[in-house]
């Protein structure tokens, strides 16, 4: 169900498309008109397609949180068959802002798990905005073995704001729980792949994103912290959030360039959440294509080549005389 909001830069868009759609009514009695509407359509598509190719930071992130994007279960339900959740952590309940369990991906039995945000408030309270706590971690890393255990690859989608900070997260060992979750997915000897699908927020992603390869969709971000979270701490000033969401360096673009991120899942055009179908159907091939290439090697070289792709991460580059 539509939330029906419009971001500022969708605005113009959808107006002129809500004019094509009061003139196709009108078409009906005036076959006429229609010339006019297919020109209005070139000209509407041709308008979305340059502005988003010119998105700032700050519009992709907004873009990322957007209340109609779609979330895990939307892409399980058009990306997987016959899914099978399995809940609980086996020690204090169950987490919802976590999904997973075992999955068929293109007839391929796969685990497949990933954060869960809801489409309105009883469902966001539910889900707690797919703010995981330690037992969705622990439930994740019961799906990591299971998947180890069974020589299963792994699929992850991530999309949260962050892992939750709540005075019972923090006492039920929230930190402990994402290292555990972090140390496990270095060890897995099985293909693994995660896919940044909306937000990624610090060690809430991280504690599921540790794999042989990271993709991102067009307009996900990915980030050690919230741009809100960094201007309150560098400036003192949370409304400094956009200049932060320019400075963390955190687009798909910008982690391609990095290194960080392996590929970019083009988006349906207008973003993920003006078509689904489209956006699973990249998705899905390009997960194809980085499961074919990591199956072609051995358990012993994918863990080799994952502990030298995350050792190149973060580097440091320090100019002539700085010190």
């Amino acid at each position: 169900m539509s939330s029906g909001k419009v971001l500022d830069f969708e605005r113009p868009i959808v107006e002129l498309e809500s004019k094509i759609q009061e003139l196709k009514v009108l078409s009906a009695a005036s076959p006429e008109m229609s010339r006019e509407i297919s020109r209005l359509e070139r000209q509407a598509a041709e308008l979305q397609r340059e502005r988003f190719a010119a998105l700032t930071p700050w519009e992709q992130l907004l873009l990322a949180k957007h209340p109609d994007r779609p979330y895990t279960l939307d892409y399980l339900g058009e990306m997987f068959s016959e899914f099978v959740e399995l809940r609980g952590d086996r020690a204090f309940a169950d987490d919802p802002a976590i999904v997973g369990g075992l999955a068929r991906f293109e007839g391929r039995p796969v685990v497949v798990l990933g954060h869960q945000k809801g489409r309105n408030t009883k469902e966001n309270l539910y889900r707690n905005f797919g703010m995981a706590r330690p037992e969705g971690y622990r439930k994740a890393q019961r799906l990591f073995a299971l998947a180890d255990r069974f020589g299963l690859p792994l699929l992850c989608l991530i999309d949260t704001a962050g892992a939750y900070p709540g005075i019972g997260a923090e006492e039920r060992g929230q930190s402990e729980a994402i290292a555990a979750s972090i140390e496990a997915m270095t060890r897995l000897r099985v293909p693994t792949i995660s896919v940044v699908i909306g937000e990624g927020g610090s060690g809430g992603a991280l504690a599921i994103g540790v794999t042989d390869r990271i993709l991102m969709l067009e307009h996900a971000v990915y980030s050690v912290i919230s741009p809100r979270g960094c201007a309150s701490i560098l400036w003192k000033d949370a409304e400094a959030e956009q200049t932060a969401a320019e400075q963390l360096r955190m687009t798909a673009h910008d982690l391609s360039q990095l290194g960080i991120c392996d590929e970019i899942i083009p988006e349906a055009v207008g973003g993920a959440h003006r078509g689904l179908t489209v956006t699973a159907a990249a998705m899905q091939e390009t997960i194809r294509r980085h499961l074919a290439e990591l199956d072609a090697l051995g358990p012993d070289e994918r863990i080799a080549q994952r502990y030298q792709k995350y050792r190149r991460i973060g580097h440091l580059e320090v100019a002539p005389g700085a010190i």
